[in-house]
């Protein structure tokens, strides 16, 4: 099944930022969209205007540290949809800080988020995707999997080995999943706001405000994957800024 309309959706991190931006787009290419996250206020508006605009649309509370909840989401695309097409992996934490702050915490909450989230929605979807005989993995990576900075160390490393771990799926595949890599340069979207170090959170935030792109053109790098023929598979998409070294 090639195009947008009509597929089942599943985007994880979906009450804000990019996840937003991609949900309001498919819906409106005719996608049905199944949203997880954690703030379930954010996702119940979201839903509201997806439906206010013809479209179709589910949330639940998802916690991608949690593989219960990543079955859960998946689980509700089957119920609600009778299946699911797409799993975008787009909900990820940058708690940006240099190694010598030694925020241990931070470090862990990154490779929970950013690898173990992915790893447990394709522990999740991938048994789906199997039986259905077809299935679509899209996954959130950075501009960080291609370039290491100070103060992104560990943030980098989980991305290295999201893009690590996908090129792994897709070589697994056996011809009938779909695995694509999206890797976002400099967006205009809260990331910013998750580092607890003032000076770096500062910089990223001028960078932000200086250069970034909005989320919609991330969204539709996601909905150019997803729309190609069944025998297209666009494995890696980088888009960033014009300006971004």
């Amino acid at each position: 099944m090639s195009g947008i309309e009509g597929k089942v959706v599943a985007v994880t991190g979906a009450s804000g930022g990019i996840g937003e931006a991609t949900a309001l787009l498919l819906a409106e290419r005719g996608a049905r969209l199944v949203l997880g996250a954690r703030r379930t206020a954010h996702m119940e508006k979201l839903v509201d205007r997806i439906e206010r605009a013809g479209g179709e649309a589910v949330q639940t509370r998802t916690d991608v540290t949690r593989l219960g909840d990543l079955h859960n989401l998946v689980a509700l695309a089957g119920e609600r949809f009778g299946r699911l097409d797409v799993l975008v992996s787009n909900a990820g934490v940058g708690t940006i800080s240099p190694l010598d702050d030694l925020r241990v915490a931070e470090w862990d909450q990154m490779v929970d988020v950013n690898v173990k989230g992915v790893l447990h929605g394709i522990g999740a979807a991938l048994p789906v995707f199997r039986a259905q005989g077809t299935g679509h993995f899209i996954t959130i990576a950075s501009t960080a999997a291609f370039r290491v900075v100070p103060a992104m160390a560990v943030y980098a490393g989980t991305k290295f080995a999201v893009r690590a771990i996908c090129e792994g799926l897709r070589q697994e595949a056996d011809g009938s999943l779909r695995v694509t890599t999206v890797s976002p340069g400099v967006t205009a979207t809260d990331f910013a706001e998750a580092s607890t170090n003032r000076q770096i959170r500062a910089e990223i935030t001028k960078m932000r405000d200086d250069i970034a792109i909005p989320p919609e053109a991330i969204a539709r790098a996601i909905a150019f994957a997803i729309e190609q023929p069944d025998s297209v598979d666009v494995n890696e998409i980088v888009v960033r800024p014009t300006a971004q070294s």
